[in-house]
């Protein structure tokens, strides 16, 4: 029986639904001038960290396979928070929440999804590389070539978009109440469900089977490489040798940690249990301290990537160096 207040079908695809109300943080109207500040300097300390992992892989002539999913991982983070960041900055602009038409709802929540899902295959292709160097190293050369770690990019890339399409299109075919306000601070899928005049689990199914496919599947690839792994260093006689395999892992498993565990909390439960409060706090962390904390984690525990950035550094160094003794030179000239 259908619920009161709720707009037919085809009104809604038809266009009768043509913008949604992003609350953001309206309850919060005395801490606005924090948050925002707390947000734009979290987000651009998270565009140049990301940026400069980035800039620093591509300038590098050789990149090893690790390197090269490091590179596309933060490339899917700067894209990441730039879907969803600059619209929860406006919803704290603007007091009583920023509109968002349904189209560019529908765009911002298929661009999230792809890219989240898109991580979660791409940690499944870097659990692959650790398994291969670790439990096969003679053959990594040979299993780990630029041709595999192309296709892996691109099915990673693809799958997700394709599975993101169908789950955006499944939503945005519900019929949504008169309330078209939104208690998010961008168009999660949640948050976006709960607007849906249904009163059956039929339209949780599209986003469980979404989870299964981008979660689930993803994990237990991850887990089956590390039991291998796992396997693999229990067979190492020497401590140090075991310490020295598991140090290559130890940035990958703490990233897919936090990637897991706030995707796990928000995505996988039923609808009933929808809570505004605590998924805005678990997805400010999910957008906003996880990409914050993927270059930080690399740039610390990965020494490839912390050679690199020395190498960069000491490249513009160098740079600057040059530059000041061209000024000098040039100033000497010109006074005779």
């Amino acid at each position: 029986m259908p619920c009161e207040g709720c707009m037919e079908r085809d009104n809604v695809s038809t266009g009768a639904t043509t913008e949604f109300l992003l609350l953001g943080f309206s309850e919060l109207l005395r801490l606005r001038v924090l948050l925002f500040l707390i947000f734009l300097i979290v987000h651009l300390l998270t565009l140049a960290g990301n940026m400069m992992i980035f800039a620093a892989v591509v300038m590098e002539p050789s990149r090893p396979p690790m390197l090269f999913f490091l590179c596309q991982l933060s490339a899917i983070e700067l894209c990441y928070t730039l879907v969803v960041v600059p619209k929860a900055l406006l919803s704290l602009v603007v007091v009583d929440g920023s509109t968002i038409s349904f189209l560019g709802c529908a765009a911002q929540m298929h661009l999230f999804v792809a890219l989240g899902g898109a991580e979660c295959f791409l940690l499944a292709a870097m659990s692959y590389d650790r398994y291969v160097a670790i439990c096969q190293p003679l053959r990594y050369a040979a299993v780990m070539s630029e041709g595999l770690c192309l296709r892996l990019a691109l099915m990673c890339g693809l799958g997700a978009f394709a599975v993101a399409l169908g789950l955006t299109a499944a939503v945005f075919r519900l019929p949504f109440c008169q309330s078209h306000r939104i208690d998010h601070f961008f168009c999660d899928v949640p948050a976006v469900l709960h607007l849906a005049c249904t009163q059956s689990y039929i339209p949780e199914l599209p986003l469980l089977a979404a989870c299964v496919l981008l979660l689930l599947l993803p994990f237990l690839l991850i887990l089956v490489s590390y039991v291998c792994i796992a396997v693999a260093l229990l067979h190492i006689a020497s401590s140090v040798g075991r310490g020295k395999a598991f140090s290559t892992c130890i940035s990958q498993l703490a990233i897919t940690l936090l990637h897991y565990g706030c995707a796990t909390f928000i995505y996988i439960r039923p609808k009933s249990s929808y809570s505004p409060a605590r998924d805005k706090v678990v997805s400010l962390v999910y957008t906003n301290l996880t990409p914050l904390m993927y270059p930080l984690i690399y740039s610390l525990r990965n020494k490839e990537i912390r050679g690199i950035l020395r190498k960069m550094l000491r490249r513009k160094k160098i740079a600057r160096v040059n530059w000041d003794t061209t000024r000098v030179v040039m100033c000497v000239c010109g006074k005779f």
